[in-house]
């Protein structure tokens, strides 16, 4: 019956009716290598979260053990944002000239030798010259893991794989907190140093592996001229054949090779390929569309952390310790839990990048995040200002912090990563490192001084100011995000160069 109606439909030239509803439109399933170089390169990002997690805890100890002043604690704990800003400046050019892959292998070397340093630090200056290796090494990672995951995804899940780096983030926060936790019950001289010195294991596992498994990103491969090599990548991490070979082609137009041109090896000229000129590009005769961009992705990375989600990750048993937890165990249980509930909601938002898309994640949870600060920094001040202790400030004030880090895991986490897709790919990587930059920069400001803040305005007060930085950014995002879900990444580029005013264009 079936075949009859094809055979009607054909000979008439009209579609039957009865068959095109039962036809549904085949979706592609998710490319499992794509899916495993994204997961790979993003296993720099567990050391990154372990750090900062870790730090939380081990800063108890540490200050135990070398009897050092709140204000060195805050060095100790914020000074790896500032030796991040070096990594991250270099590590835009060092991929564009050794490779996204070896720069994966590079930053697990600085993080393996932090470590160690670290572990075996015998006193605080020691103890500041290992965190500079694996403040170099955060510099590193997050750019490498965003760059090449970007770049090797196919379009159709390139949102969902580039939240795999923010997703190890907080797989690597929780580890640090549950380390916390395994190892609080050492001595004190001990604990804190298993607490450091165990985050060597990955690095030596995570180079191990991006050198046996991981391809070159087929984009910095023709960006070498090695064509032929970026062919075999793009077809292994695409969805179908066709899939890898419009963007092949797409490639190729953005770099300048000819379509005709059917050689596995064409020589590039070297301006290009090791991305010279890309400073004059960002900075100094920018398009329209990349002054927008770079508007976007700084504004976006000085949001992620001035609004204080590093303060919360870093100084969560403190803050516990002002809503009236005053339990070692139990506040770095509850720190725990603030490290659960930012990996369940990142992993949540893995699935929702690509089906509900960017801009309506990244304003959703600027807005949830703004509530929770309010309501967070309304019930600190409540517990200040009480002679007496009440049970349910202590629960609101710990369900906010959790509100506070799972609407940041579900959208403004994520898309620190997710951004890389913006740029055009000769500006790819050292447009990140400014993004990197300008995020670490204000997370430095935030560790360093949230100390202080709190002693000069109250702690009810910094959550305040983090809140009413978090309003500000929602207009911001209202303003100048576009949508691009679904997008070739070599297309994304021409969304941007509309904002709500207007950029006069040098030429």
């Amino acid at each position: 019956m079936g075949g009859r109606n094809d055979e009607i439909s054909a000979t008439s030239g009209l579609r039957s009716p009865l068959i095109k509803p039962l036809r549904r439109p085949h979706k592609p399933r998710r490319n499992s290598f794509a899916l495993l170089c994204a997961v790979i390169a993003s296993m720099a990002s567990v050391l990154v979260g372990y750090d900062l997690g870790v730090m939380s805890g081990a800063v108890i100890f540490i200050k135990d053990d070398f009897k050092i002043s709140d204000v060195q604690v805050e060095v100790l704990v914020g000074v790896i944002n500032l030796y991040a800003i070096v990594g991250a400046a270099a590590a835009g050019r060092t991929s564009d000239w050794i490779g996204r892959r070896y720069t994966i292998v590079l930053a697990s070397g600085f993080l393996f030798v932090g470590a160690v340093l670290m572990g075996f630090a015998p006193n605080y200056a020691f103890l500041m010259f290992g965190r500079f290796f694996a403040g170099a090494g955060m510099g590193f990672a997050p750019l490498i893991a965003s760059v090449y995951t970007v770049e090797v995804s196919p379009a159709s899940s390139r949102g969902c794989f580039s939240t795999f780096p923010e997703v190890f983030v907080n797989f690597g926060i929780l580890l640090g907190y549950i380390s916390n936790y395994a190892f609080s019950k050492l001595p004190v001289h001990l604990g804190w140093r298993f607490m450091l010195g165990i985050g060597l294991i990955p690095s030596v596992f995570l180079a191990a592996v991006a050198i046996l498994i991981m391809p070159e990103s087929p984009r910095w491969l023709i960006l070498q001229g090695r064509v032929g090599e970026a062919k075999k990548v793009l077809i292994r991490t695409s969805d179908s054949i066709e899939e890898s070979l419009q963007r092949l082609a797409d490639i190729k137009k953005v770099v300048g090779i000819p379509a005709s041109c059917e050689n596995d090896v064409v020589q590039i000229p070297k301006q290009s390929s090791h991305g010279n000129g890309v400073w004059k590009e960002l900075f100094l005769h920018p398009t329209a569309a990349v002054r927008h961009i770079m508007i976007t992705v700084v504004g976006l990375h000085f949001f992620l952390e001035s609004t204080g989600m590093d303060a919360v990750v870093l100084y969560s048993p403190r803050i516990f310790e002002k809503a009236g937890i005053s339990s070692s165990d139990h506040k770095l249980l509850a720190t725990a839990a603030v490290g659960l509930t930012k990996t369940l909601s990142v992993l949540i938002a893995t699935f929702l990048f690509d089906r509900i898309g960017r801009r309506p994640l990244i304003l959703t949870s600027v807005a949830g995040k703004t509530i929770s600060l309010i309501i967070l920094g309304t019930t600190l001040t409540i517990i200040e200002q009480s002679d007496e202790q009440m049970t349910w400030t202590v629960g609101l004030c710990i369900a906010m912090v959790l509100s506070d880090v799972a609407f940041y895991s579900i959208g403004m986490g994520p898309m620190c990563y997710v951004s890389s897709e913006f740029f055009p790919l000769k500006l790819r990587a050292r447009g990140v490192s400014v993004g990197l930059i300008m995020n670490r920069l204000s997370g430095a400001v935030v560790t360093m001084t949230f100390l202080s803040l709190y002693r000069a305005i109250t702690i009810g007060g910094a959550f305040f100011l983090y809140a009413g930085i978090a309003l500000v950014g929602w207009a911001f995002f209202y303003v100048v995000f576009p949508e691009t879900r679904g997008m070739d990444l070599e297309n994304v580029e021409g969304l941007f160069g509309n904002l709500l005013w207007k950029f006069s264009d040098r030429e």
